[in-house]
């Protein structure tokens, strides 16, 4: 009886009905339901229903046939909407901007847009994308500046197509300054451009305007590299570079990160200074919420004071490698194996291995352990974690801090790792992270690819820009060459801040902006007066004797 009661039910009927509308994407039955129940005023009208209703409309204005007839109800619904008393959401607002722009008005679309506050609901992307894209498509540059402009404040971040067409519209208006600000506003957020945001930027740099731009005369090249340097490497942003006609070639890079055009050496790009510290205070505070501080405060001390290591080791990661099977254990030796092949292609430098205070005190009890245990203490390449934290927070707030690589095979998808949740943490650990493997006792280190497969600008004013497509050879990936001959003059030859010689080695002269990562210490040894202590719970190291090769 109740079941009964219920189909019989105007609004229920008609939900129904709309639904199936909506499913079969048949506007014009919509519209008829619609006058129906308006007619027979037998329906209470929800935010639900209206905005079922606006959606066929927005959705149908791009077929000819039914345009007008989208339009026409479009408005209408919402004006119903509105008179009802009924607040519309943001679903409400986009559709309805989508239904202005449709016939034209940006500005309307855009008004609404600014107007959702007071419907207390929060604009997203798609929301402000009719009133953008109108006003680019316009060629009213200024006007999808303002656009973008109050997308900044609402906290709405662009994606490519959102950032193609701003960059369109701004080559079209011939605004150069506009131009470079939005391809690094790509290079920032757009690892890989797709193939029409390629086509925009190659239209720019061989348009007339394009080749008109000037670079500033006389560019400092120690300015320059002091910014790449500041940057992560990979750009400056200082502005264009030179003066004349771009060339512009598809072109490959090689595996070592050679482009075939232009024989120039792309970069490994890391996050920049300002994003680094950031970091590293994020991880400090969560640290600290969740470990006993005055531990991880001791932490950050001692590393202030010894901040040297070029790379740090999850000894818990590398020691428990495919120890899974019967007599397996902790693996010492695959550690110290690590370790060796660091110190070799440092060029003699000693990583810092992170391991529990536990762990240490087990491996202590062991002869062959011990000997290798005390020989990481003597030249101070260990750090013991204390009882009860997490090996975790130290090596990734080392790593970070340090700027350093990190051998681990941890991919840092855990708990821990989700509250650290920055937009630039993947970044960093393609630059940073160092994977290993272990294949009949034979161990070998994967380091960071030589180069990043991020749009590049060069202290020379060359632009590298990758596209998309392309198989899992690198090699065969499609890239923009864009280059000007008189660039080459218009800032001395630097080295860009990086190591060139993209062969793996951890031997190299390197900085903090170079293809590993790697940190160097301004004062060369210190010397650590610390000790370990097996059998209690603070954090600290062996004392650090000169460099001796390892045994």
């Amino acid at each position: 009886m109740m079941k009964q009661k219920k189909t019989q039910n105007p609004e229920f009927k008609f939900q129904y009905q709309l639904n199936s509308c909506s499913k079969s994407k048949d506007l014009r039955a919509a519209i008829s339901l619609y006058d129906d129940a308006v007619s027979l005023n037998n329906t209470r009208f929800n935010q639900h229903h209206f905005n079922a209703l606006l959606y066929l409309c927005s959705t149908s204005v791009t077929d000819p046939s039914l345009k007008d007839s989208a339009l026409d109800y479009g408005f209408r619904i919402f004006n119903h909407m509105v008179d009802l008393g009924l607040n519309p959401n943001e679903a409400t607002v986009t559709a309805v901007a989508r239904l202005a722009t449709a016939k034209g008005d940006a500005d309307y679309a855009f008004e609404l847009v600014k107007s959702i506050g007071k419907y207390k609901t929060l604009p997203r992307l798609r929301t402000y994308d009719p009133a953008l894209f109108c006003f680019c498509e316009r060629l009213d540059a200024n006007k999808a500046y303002e656009v973008e402009e109050h997308m900044k404040v609402s906290g709405v971040v662009l994606e490519e197509a959102e950032i193609a067409a701003l960059l369109k519209v701004s080559a079209q208006n011939g605004r150069a300054d506009k131009v470079y600000e939005y391809l690094h506003k790509l290079r920032s957020s757009v690892r890989r451009v797709l193939e029409s945001t390629a086509l925009i930027i190659e239209e720019w740099f061989c348009s007339r305007s394009g080749c008109e731009v000037v670079g500033e005369a006389g560019f400092d090249a120690g300015r320059v590299k002091d910014e790449i340097l500041r940057n992560g490497g990979g750009w400056h942003g200082l502005g264009w570079v030179g003066k004349g006609d771009w060339n512009v070639r598809k072109t490959s890079v090689n595996d070592e990160g050679d482009c075939s055009s232009c024989n120039e050496r792309l970069v490994c790009v890391d996050i920049d200074d300002e994003e680094t510290e950031k970091f590293a205070q994020s991880i400090a505070a969560l640290a600290m919420e969740r470990e006993v501080k005055a531990h991880f405060s001791e932490f950050q001390a001692w590393l202030e004071k010894h901040a040297c290591y070029e790379a740090i080791v999850d000894g818990a990661n590398v020691g428990l490698y495919q120890q899974n099977f019967a007599d397996g254990g902790f693996s010492t030796s695959q550690v110290d194996d690590v370790v060796k092949e660091l110190y070799k292609q440092s060029g003699k430098k000693w990583p810092l291995v992170i391991l529990h205070n536990k762990r240490i005190r087990g491996l202590m009890e062991n002869p062959s352990s011990r000997k290798l245990v005390e020989e990481w203490m003597n030249h101070g390449a260990l750090y013991t974690t204390p009882t009860g934290s997490n090996d975790d927070w130290y090596w990734l707030y080392a790593a970070v801090k340090l700027r350093c690589l990190l051998v681990t095979n941890d991919e840092m998808r855990d708990h821990i790792f989700e509250l650290v949740g920055s937009d630039f943490f993947n970044q960093w650990k393609e630059r940073h992270q160092v994977h290993y493997t272990f294949v009949k006792g034979n161990m070998k280190l994967q380091m960071p690819p030589s180069y990043s497969l991020v749009i590049q600008e060069s202290e020379k004013g060359s632009w590298h820009v990758p596209s998309a497509p392309g198989s899992s050879c690198e090699s065969s990936r499609t890239w923009l060459c864009i280059t000007r001959p008189s660039a080459q003059d218009a800032v001395a030859t630097v080295s860009n801040g990086v190591d060139t010689s993209g062969n793996g080695s951890l031997s190299s002269h390197h900085n903090p902006s170079d293809c590993h990562g790697l940190r160097r210490c301004a004062n060369g040894v210190g010397s650590l007066d610390s000790h370990v202590d097996v059998n209690n719970t603070t954090s600290v190291t062996g004392k650090r004797k000169e460099r001796s090769p390892p045994s």
